[in-house]
């Protein structure tokens, strides 16, 4: 049973459209700052987001993941919405405290517009700190990326 679910799967996953490459823009949550998104090809892309707290903490972020998208689960009209997961990592430079460090797994959707080009998203990040302390701690995001 598994073996025809994964083949149905990956099936109806390799039919994904045709997106740009590479993608540029904003993100919103427990650090703000820059987004940036490669598709390797339709299924695959590799994520960037570099930004700073809010709060005065004079911290510096960044994160990376490898994510994988799967089409077809969720249909919202002539929007195409993939979902997508992957794994990751994370980096903190701190002024008054020790840097951080962890594995990020990160859980999102995504919202493509205007032939593909403008794309919104959300995710949760479940993450486990490995550096000062280990530690678990969950993650949030929206945001915009316009797609060249």
């Amino acid at each position: 049973m598994l073996v025809i679910f994964l083949t149905l799967f990956m099936a109806t996953n390799a039919l994904a459209f045709e997106r740009n490459n590479f993608g540029l823009g904003v993100i919103i949550g427990d650090h703000s700052g820059l987004s940036a998104k490669y598709m390797v090809d339709n299924i695959n892309g590799i994520d960037f987001a570099a930004g700073w707290t809010t709060s005065g903490l004079n911290e510096f972020y960044f994160a990376s993941d490898y994510l994988y998208h799967i089409y077809d689960v969720v249909k919202i009209s002539k929007i195409v919405s993939p979902l997508y997961f992957g794994a990751g990592a994370r980096y903190i430079s701190r002024e008054k405290k020790e840097n951080k460090f962890g594995i990020r797994v990160p859980l999102g959707i995504e919202f493509l517009f205007l032939n593909n080009r403008l794309g919104a998203f959300g995710e949760l990040v479940p993450l486990l700190d490995l550096k000062p302390d280990t530690d678990l701690d969950l993650e949030f995001g929206i945001g915009i990326r316009f797609f060249f």
